[in-house]
């Protein structure tokens, strides 16, 4: 499996009328710090977003976190054997896993087994992804810049 994601953006047309702006697969596929593929869908600078505009923001390069009042939306590919990048960032993560199957590790020997369909909110946690399994996971997240939390044992 690679990452094959066809992305559709919509858009407003002089009038004013709603249309297909964007209607491509991705081909902007890059690896993370981790090793893992991913490819960048969309992000915003501020919240609220701006929505006007030509700039498509998924030719944009950046790393894990979006801008402080902003957001990122990635697609992930988790190949199986790789170790888990451990981190944290100032984000509330929505993170959905598409295909596949994956571990999160936290703190100690904590972690949860995720399956193609599971939800998880992450808030700020240390944390890491890892495919003990076979066949790669997709999982896609949306990062959200958050405040950072009152406790915390990791930078």
């Amino acid at each position: 499996m690679t990452l094959n994601i066809r992305r559709i953006v919509t858009d407003h047309d002089s009038e004013g009328r709603a249309i297909v702006g964007m209607d491509e697969v991705m081909t902007n596929v890059h690896k993370l710090r981790s090793d893992n593929v991913q490819t960048l869908i969309w992000m915003t600078d501020d919240t609220p977003a701006d929505i006007d505009g030509d700039e498509d923001p998924a030719a944009r390069t950046i790393d894990i976190e979006p801008p402080a009042r902003g957001s990122v939306f990635r697609i992930l590919e988790l190949a199986p054997g790789k170790d888990a990048y451990m981190h944290r960032t100032d984000t509330i993560d929505y993170a959905i896993c598409m295909s596949g199957e994956c571990d999160m590790l936290l703190d100690g020997d904590a972690e949860v087994h995720m399956s193609a369909g599971d939800v998880m909110v992450q808030r700020a946690t240390w944390h890491g992804w890892e495919n003990r399994g076979a066949e790669p996971c997709q999982i896609a997240f949306i990062l959200i810049g958050s405040h950072p939390p009152s406790k915390t044992l990791h930078p």
